[in-house]
């Protein structure tokens, strides 16, 4: 067995996973510290839930709602993902650079985009 294999075959570990936690709240405090949008998208976040909760709405429309927040949160980090290894990899001005950025910022734009349709058909009626 060469070593990709025994990789593959380790145990299961209980420090493993303490430790790929560990990582995971590091990427998070990352992703705040770096993220241009996370704050603002964390915000409308609040706000949204802040209505949910006012305008009482049903277990479904809970359930789309924390799913659609859940999506643009979600693909912001992966576009500061994706920001932070362009940066690192491409240092200098490339066109696919600035292409794989942008794309991943339409990916976001996107998800926002369907988050405020989801938003106007959850709250719009109970509003007006």
């Amino acid at each position: 067995m060469n070593s990709k294999e025994d990789k593959h075959k380790k145990r299961f570990s209980l420090l493993g996973r303490i430790q790929s936690a560990n990582h995971a709240w590091r990427g998070i405090a990352i992703f705040f510290k770096n993220g241009h949008s996370a704050w603002a998208l964390s915000f409308f976040a609040i706000l949204a839930f802040y209505l949910g909760f006012a305008l009482q709405i049903s277990s479904m429309e809970w359930a789309v709602l924390v799913l659609t927040v859940g999506q643009v949160m979600v693909a912001e980090a992966f576009n500061t993902a994706i920001e932070i290894d362009i940066d690192l990899t491409s240092p200098e001005y490339h066109p696919f650079a600035r292409d794989t950025k942008d794309v991943a910022a339409a990916a976001v734009l996107l998800c926002t985009i369907v988050a405020g349709v989801v938003g106007l058909i959850i709250f719009l009626p109970k509003i007006i």
